[in-house]
């Protein structure tokens, strides 16, 4: 079996709030850890009525707290969203808190859709500094700000790992020009993952941080105790799915079931692609099968359910199969 991590988007399922959404985030954490699980991050997302993630550092603050050992971080910041400064002061003051356990996946979208992007950054223009900002971030968490006169305090000299997100070649390039390990959205952009994954390894430049490249993929994972019933929930999964990119949580099903095979919805439930479903032993033949395929480090895997039951039995399936490889 290969490294497995999670990534955590703290879903709202039916009729839950926030409280319920953190409360299994921490059971999952706890559970992670105890198989083995090498990192869990949190999603950055905004104006999402089914995702309680807007606020990663926060979330990782309290899920900390609640655990001693397994890292955990942020997949990602969206960088242009933010301040380099505020974000080196948010995790440095995680990293001294909870020492060698806080990582920062780095992201270039907002995480939402384009108004809400406004809301967040005051402009339509925030991305043009992308490579700036990291360069300004990593002077901020290392020993020598690249801002004159100015320092992060706490992250001066935490030296707090960053990873680069992405799903797409630009993404893939920049990883590698920087020297920093790279992770691949294939959860739900999957049409680039191979030529991104080859295109960073092949132009892989060393740098202090990293000699050699490291790759991370994200896809998606459903678990049952029979093959029919983890299917059942996978067609439970996309039909959720669909409702979601709809914005109408209460269609009918006769209405869903005549979008289900509409070429917009086909498009949507493509995010899929990549999503291992089944049986323990079924789950981890993907997984591994996935890793060799694509040649990647480390998996990190979307747990994919509709409800918290199914979300945990998931969890524990793939995790007892991942502790006994």
């Amino acid at each position: 079996m290969p490294v497995l991590s999670l990534i955590d988007f703290a879903y709202l399922y039916k009729n839950e709030t926030p409280k319920d959404a953190f409360r299994r985030s921490i059971e999952i954490a706890k559970k992670a850890e105890h198989y083995g699980f090498k990192r869990i991050w949190y999603t950055e997302h905004h104006n999402m009525p089914t995702v309680a993630s807007s606020a990663p550092a926060i979330l990782i603050a309290h899920v900390a707290n609640h655990t001693s050992r397994i890292r955990l971080g942020a997949g990602g910041v969206m960088l242009p969203n933010h301040a380099p400064l505020v974000v080196a002061e948010q995790y440095g003051s995680l990293a001294e808190l909870h020492p060698n356990r806080i990582d920062i996946g780095i992201g270039r979208a907002p995480g939402t859709d384009k108004k809400t992007m406004y809301c967040l950054r005051r402009t339509f223009h925030a991305e043009e500094n992308f490579e700036s900002d990291i360069a300004e971030l990593q002077g901020f968490l290392g020993n020598h700000s690249r801002v004159a006169g100015i320092g992060a305090y706490p992250g001066k000299g935490t030296h707090i790992p960053l990873y680069l997100l992405g799903s797409s070649l630009y993404s893939a390039r920049l990883a590698a020009e920087l020297g920093l390990p790279y992770v691949f959205a294939s959860h739900f952009a999957p049409k680039m993952l191979y030529s991104a994954i080859s295109t960073y390894k092949n132009d892989f430049r060393p740098s202090e941080k990293l000699s050699e490249p490291y790759a991370i993929a994200a896809l998606n994972v459903i678990a049952a105790n029979t093959h029919e019933e983890a299917q059942a929930e996978f067609e439970l999964v996309k039909r959720a799915r669909i409702r979601s990119h709809i914005r109408d949580l209460d269609i009918s099903d006769a209405d869903l079931d005549t979008i289900m095979d509409t070429d917009g919805a086909l498009n949507i439930l493509q995010q899929l692609t990549f999503t291992a479903v089944g049986t323990g032993e079924e789950t981890a033949t993907y997984l591994k099968d996935f890793a060799s395929r694509t040649e990647v480090d480390e998996l990190m895997l979307c747990i994919q359910a509709i409800s918290n039951d199914s979300a945990l039995q998931t969890l524990d399936i793939v995790g007892k199969q991942y502790t006994t490889r």
